[in-house]
């Protein structure tokens, strides 16, 4: 196993920390910067204001906006052709998980001359990437914080993964602001990805004091806000909040891994394109009752940490579980995939099998049969 060193940028949190975040890009030398977004973004005029408060600190900027979800290896090519056509010298990326998956790879490639899939994999980076920051505008992903990106194939939506220390941010920013008005059902979404992520961080083989406390962090705040964020979009203190729950589960799976959830949830999105955030939280009760004979006492402490009631660790454990159904019928989350088709679920099973062995430290080791009794479950009777 390859260790991976134990960093975290630079990070401005509170209203308009996105402010603060461009004065200091433009304190640290930086003439020309790629902003990586997305067309809506833009149009919605989020972008806008970032860009001013950069051009006013002394950094010009040029703008790729063509990320879509599930960014491909063209949407990276075309943003590396305009970060080297404009001169540029950084990236920022403003968005959601898309946005900064795609910034980080072209960071990457801006530094590192040669095929882009050269740079797939563990530790593939022979250069340092080019500055790169992060700016994000959902709370979910927690990818301002961890050293992976994600980048499909165009035609077969197979998931890519590029995993190096270099990849992680110089500096980022937790504005809250940015976050007002999201859409219920991505707030709804990312806030479960939030969750995802330091549920699997606990439950990992690989967990050390140090993810437990970051995790029990964001569990924490995503049971106590993430009602209040998808109630009102515009509570500034539950929006905070949620940021920071995706923050400190990002701190938490970068060092540890995930798992099922997610190897599930990559290959629903390959399969059917859907989101990320949504596929988790449909799948995570589900994996959390298949492991829980392993993880009794992981996930009891968890439900004595949201007040699930029970008395005994398996009623702790269970409690849990049930708690976290309870919070996805909160956020409008009815644990099925319409998109799931029967003759499809082998398929499914064994590209997310071939995932997750020998790259997530599970508590219990799942096989194909079990896997595909699982995804039965998720079909619309």
């Amino acid at each position: 196993m390859k260790l991976l060193p134990d960093k975290t940028p630079v990070t401005f949190t509170g209203p308009d920390s996105s402010h603060v975040l461009c004065q200091s890009i433009g304190q640290s030398g930086v003439d020309r910067i790629l902003v990586v977004t997305d067309g809506m973004l833009l149009e919605i005029g989020l972008v806008g204001p970032i860009l001013a408060k950069l051009r006013s600190a002394g950094v010009e900027c040029s703008v790729y906006s063509g990320v879509e979800p599930d960014p491909t290896f063209n949407h990276v090519e075309a943003g590396l052709a305009l970060y080297n056509e404009e001169g540029c010298d950084s990236v920022l990326a403003i968005g959601g998980g898309s946005s900064m998956d795609a910034a980080k790879v072209i960071a990457a490639a801006a530094a590192n001359p040669g095929p882009i899939r050269k740079l797939e994999g563990m530790m593939k980076l022979k250069n340092m990437p080019v500055p790169l920051y992060a700016i994000p505008t959902t709370a979910g992903t927690g990818s301002e914080v961890t050293v992976a990106a994600v980048i499909s194939e165009a035609d077969t939506h197979a998931k890519c993964f590029f995993i190096d220390p270099k990849l992680l941010p110089r500096m980022a920013a937790l504005d809250p602001n940015l976050m007002k008005g999201l859409p219920k059902p991505i707030t709804a979404a990312t806030g479960m990805d939030a969750l995802t992520h330091a549920i699997e961080s606990y439950l990992s083989l690989t967990h050390t004091p140090t993810t437990e406390a970051y995790a029990e962090i964001a569990v924490r705040l995503v049971f106590q806000n993430l009602p209040r964020a998808y109630g009102d979009g515009d509570d500034q203190e539950a929006r905070e909040a949620m940021a920071l729950a995706s923050f400190y589960g990002g701190l938490a799976f970068t060092r540890t891994g995930v798992g099922y959830v997610h190897a599930i949830a990559h290959t629903f999105g390959a399969y059917y394109g859907t989101p990320h955030g949504l596929a988790n939280a449909i799948v995570l009760p589900h994996v959390l009752e298949f492991s829980a004979d392993a993880a009794i006492e992981r996930l009891a402490k968890l439900g004595r940490l949201v007040g699930s009631g029970g008395t005994t660790p398996t009623e702790q454990a269970e409690g849990f579980v049930a708690a976290v159904r309870i919070l996805m019928e909160k956020v409008g989350i009815d644990g099925q995939l319409p998109a799931l088709q029967v003759e499809d679920i082998p398929g499914i099973a064994k590209q997310a099998l071939d995932e997750a062995f020998l790259n997530y430290p599970v508590p219990r080791f799942m096989q194909q049969g079990e896997c595909e009794v699982l995804l039965r479950r998720l079909l619309v009777a």
